[in-house]
């Protein structure tokens, strides 16, 4: 069996009524990538808010990427060591649920922060959040990827993405609709206000989870088959009686035997088992790059930027929230391209656009200096947008594509959690650097970015192979040198060359258990 069942139809009706359930399923649980963008870019437009600064006892450049930064330190910390137990023992759901429940502790310290504990109550509560932002980050997009069939995975797992730029277009426009209260009471509770939004779409994702359909290939995984076929069949849309659910769950469990035969379930076997250790690093290096590429800075600095830029106050978060809501529209594009394309292809082509965007915004500040040529510094807010738009296209959604896809199940949720925490180094390496480099270099601080798009384009083009079309059960054909027979349960290694160039006759076959 080469393909999964599911990517054929079922029904001239039915295969309606399981599209219908996909779409809404992504949704919702999309509700969980919202929640972790919100928590990401309300910050950014509390950052120019005179009550955060006054509450905050005005923080220094240094204070303000301490809490960017350290906001990831919860991230690495909970990807590293808590969010891949917490999904592979909750489930998928749970997990969510969990997650959701994290951020909202560490959004009420966030919120109250003030007093002569201001500044480590806003530390503390940055720090849960990125506790439960790891989590929700990395269940959302799995259960997308392990319920999606393969045709269409791309386009349901760009749903994780787009829950996340929705959520931070909210964010700058509500820091935007807030900042204008500044009058009484509300110069201190406009921006506690932004930050307790977040509360509401908490509230709805964890009253809606209970009901929702586990994801099959984990309750496969923990031995729970009928259970898995209810579920699948739910997802898909068919009754009982339908034979390809059966088939599509028994595809799975001859995956998952091969691999408990051949592999230990343990978070060391990816660094020890060269075939999973070339997916992690390709994996963790693609997160590492889509922080490293500058969009952390141009997400948490997004109006900071604007600023130096020579726009005020106002239209510095008025043009945020623009920014951000055309990067939803982008994030909608890739989700119809990504399954077209190919993630190679988008990563490339939104790579190029990046280097491009960032050569212009570090060039045009050094020809005309000190906001003295309006239409330069117009040119570089246009040229931002064009990097939204590559970003969008590119690293924003393919890592988490990418990263959700290439794992088998009994190790997809520790390899994304370990490959994630690459993102996590990435952003705080990035909060630190940029608002010092912004206030030393400048717009300098654009070229060391550009540097590590052009890096990403030479590492992208020889060692990632094209994702598209294939199942999650195929993975392992497409990164193994070694033609697997998952009924036989069998690994043929690949014939040996000759030194005239041709292969060897022999054939070596691995039994499971035996060595060579």
């Amino acid at each position: 069996m080469t393909a999964s069942i599911s990517d054929s139809p079922l029904s001239p009706l039915k295969p309606t009524l399981g599209s219908l359930r996909l779409h809404l399923l992504s949704i919702f649980f999309a509700l969980g990538s919202f929640l972790w963008g919100y928590d990401i870019g309300i910050l950014a437009t509390i950052y120019v808010s005179p009550g955060f600064k006054k509450a905050l006892h005005h923080p220094t450049a240094s204070q303000e990427g301490l809490i960017t930064a350290i906001y990831y330190l919860g991230t690495w910390t909970c990807y590293v060591f808590l969010a891949h137990p917490a999904s592979d023992r909750l489930g998928r759901r749970w997990a969510c649920f969990a997650g959701s429940l994290v951020v909202c502790v560490g959004a009420a310290l966030q919120t109250g922060a003030g007093g002569s504990h201001a500044l480590a109550m806003m530390i503390v509560g940055r720090i849960i959040a990125g506790f439960g932002t790891a989590v929700l980050s990395t269940s959302v997009p799995m259960y997308q990827s392990e319920i999606a069939p393969a045709k269409q995975r791309g386009r349901f797992v760009v749903m994780n993405h787009i829950g996340m730029v929705t959520g931070l277009s909210a964010a700058f426009w509500v820091g935007y609709g807030m900042s204008h209260w500044t009058q009484g009471k509300g110069f201190d509770l406009s921006w506690r206000l932004s930050v307790a939004v977040q509360f509401i779409p908490a509230i709805i994702l964890c009253a809606g989870l209970p009901f929702l359909p586990e994801s099959p290939r984990l309750l496969v995984e923990k031995g729970h088959l009928e259970d898995a076929k209810k579920s699948l069949r739910w997802i898909r849309g068919v009754d009982d009686s339908n034979e390809e659910v059966a088939e599509e769950i028994a595809e799975i469990q001859q995956t998952m035997e091969f691999h408990r035969s051949n592999q230990a379930a343990s978070w060391k076997v990816l660094f020890t088992d060269p075939d999973l250790f070339a997916r992690l690093w390709r994996s963790a290096l693609l997160q590492f790059m889509a922080q490293m590429c500058g969009s952390t800075a141009i997400k948490y600095y997004l109006p900071i930027n604007f600023l130096a830029l020579g726009l005020g106050k106002e239209l510095s978060l008025l043009a945020s929230g623009i920014e951000s809501t055309l990067k939803v529209g982008c994030t909608i594009i890739e989700m119809v391209l990504v399954d077209r394309l190919g993630r190679r292809k988008t990563l490339l082509f939104g790579s190029v656009i990046m280097t491009v965007a960032l050569l212009i915004n570090g060039v045009l500040p050094l020809v005309y200096p000190n906001n003295v040529n309006r239409a330069s510094d117009y040119a570089c807010v246009i040229f931002i947008f064009f990097y939204s738009f590559g970003y969008s296209i590119g690293f924003g959604p393919n890592s988490w594509v990418y990263g959700s896809e290439i794992f088998p199940t009994h190790v997809r949720a520790k390899g994304l959690c370990i490959s994630a925490s690459g993102g996590s180094i990435g952003s705080i390496i990035v909060a630190q650097i940029w608002p010092v480099a912004l206030q030393n270099i400048k717009s300098k601080s654009y070229f060391i970015f550009m540097a590590f798009n052009v890096a990403a384009i030479v590492l992208i083009i020889p060692f990632y192979p094209e994702t598209k079309g294939k199942t999650l059960e195929e993975m392992d054909n497409l990164f193994k040198p070694k033609k697997i027979d998952y009924e036989s349960n069998n690994v043929t290694e690949p014939k040996p060359k000759r030194k005239d160039g041709f292969e060897d006759v022999t054939e070596i076959v691995m039994q499971p258990g035996k060595k060579e």
